[in-house]
């Protein structure tokens, strides 16, 4: 055990970890200081991000061109470590860049939060005193609420929920936000927080409320990261004809299988988890690329995937009357003002890329990269088969963890131009080029 390492400079703790968990520790050390910014003030806002920091983890930070949404073209950064999903996003946006680009809409921007609590006493009676303690919680909450408010937001309204049928005692207030360009977590969390303490100083406070009733107990208040109702749906449309051939699949034969293939992400679980993670290689990407929070974003996704009861395919399609319509409704709060979007250099400069986007216009942009990437992905896999084109990506990836020389990999790109990539296939060619260069020399 260690005591205090949390007051240790980063140096010490870096030290500490390094004499203790490695077997080189100077080699450790000088690896991982490599990483660091000193020669500016970014390091010290990347330390003050999280706890504990002893170095940065770098992941590629790329883009995807060709982007056309509702008339409006973007260039989208992109922060992932997977190879091929910069490349089918990309590949995406220009396949609908010919067909009129996405399409994408507001559905709704409410957000939500809850105060949990336990109270002994009749759901009719408090019933009774909402419209008081709800006057008391908005009036309690002004100084909160007051900049929100004049943004344009604040708390659009409050709900008693009885709870009692699934747990004894159990009752929460449901809270509506609207919190307009920023994520907002703080902020209702904040005024979440400021109810309980109203909500339970009015109970214990009040002359109608008497004996165990004045005991009302706090159990937490915490937003809630499932937004159904903060909602964008993405689109594009064409006629199926404009679809094109595309490898040995004509466009009739080709609108077939991926309305199928869509069909069967909605009927079997097992594709519709690796369906949905394909959406969300794209969406995470550009969330992390813009400071956003992309664990957020996710939970949310998949219990929208999951609101009839049964894990689906987050996107549709329809083929009717001969046009290929695909589309998808997801559910995200994102934010462009606050957080690691204000203070993250990379994120500023990623919103700045996009044109300074409001939330609701960054929203849309997150959306459709996630339709995009669903469309290259499902289109690969009914056409050439996901493999062909994700190991292709994957091969620099191979070749490095082979330790290939700059001359070798240009000989591997050559020779895999019309073959499938495999880790025993890059091995087969690296052993035979350099048998016969040994030989040579």
């Amino acid at each position: 055990m260690k005591s205090g390492f949390s007051k240790l400079s980063k140096r010490k703790k870096l030290r500490w970890v390094a004499e203790n968990f490695f077997k080189n520790p100077e080699d450790v050390m000088r690896e991982l200081m490599s990483f660091w910014h000193e020669e500016d003030k970014t390091q010290k806002v990347f330390d003050d991000f999280s706890e504990n920091t002893l170095s940065n983890y770098y992941l590629p930070f790329g883009v995807a061109p060709n982007f056309v949404i509702n008339g409006n073209s973007y260039c989208v950064p992109m922060v992932i470590e997977e190879s091929s999903v910069v490349a089918a996003a990309s590949s995406g946006a220009k396949f609908w860049m010919q067909r009129g680009g996405f399409k994408a809409e507001i559905i709704g921007t409410k957000k939500v939060g809850q105060v949990h609590f336990a109270w002994k006493g009749e759901g009719d009676k408090l019933r009774l005193f909402f419209p008081e303690i709800k006057n008391a919680l908005i009036e309690g909450t002004q100084d909160i609420t007051r900049n929100m408010e004049r943004r344009g937001g604040g708390v659009l309204d409050i709900s008693l929920m009885d709870m009692t049928h699934l747990e004894s005692d159990y009752f929460q207030l449901k809270v509506d936000f609207e919190t307009c360009d920023s994520m907002g977590a703080n902020f209702i969390n904040s005024v979440l927080e400021a109810f309980a303490k109203i909500l339970q100083q009015f109970v214990l406070e009040h002359p109608e409320f008497t004996g165990e009733e004045k005991n009302l107990s706090i159990i937490m208040a915490i937003l809630s990261n499932y937004t159904p109702e903060c909602l964008v749906r993405a689109e594009v449309s064409c006629p199926i004809e404009e679809l094109g051939q595309i490898g040995d699949c004509d466009a009739q034969e080709f609108a077939y299988k991926f309305e199928k293939a869509i069909r069967i992400a909605q009927l079997d679980v097992h594709r519709a988890t690796t369906h949905n993670k394909g959406i969300l290689n794209g969406i995470d990407a550009v969330a992390i690329a813009t400071g956003n929070d992309f664990r957020a974003i996710e939970s949310c996704g998949h219990t929208y995937a999951a609101r009839d009861g049964q894990y689906r395919s987050l996107s549709n399609v329809s083929t009717e009357n001969d046009v290929f319509r695909f589309w998808m409704d997801f559910p995200i709060a994102v934010g462009t003002v606050g957080g690691l979007t204000t203070l993250h250099p990379l994120a500023k400069r990623s919103l700045e890329m996009l044109g300074s986007p409001g939330a609701q216009e960054l929203m849309r942009i997150i959306v459709v990269v996630g339709l995009a990437q669903n469309f290259a992905a499902v289109r690969s896999l009914v056409t050439t088969g996901i493999q062909q084109g994700h190991m292709k990506m994957h091969l620099t990836n191979i070749l490095n963890h082979m330790q290939a020389t700059e001359q070798e990999v240009k000989q591997a790109i050559v020779f895999f131009k019309d073959r499938v990539v495999s880790f025993t296939s890059v091995r087969e060619f690296l052993d035979k080029i350099r048998a016969k260069n040994e030989v040579v020399t």
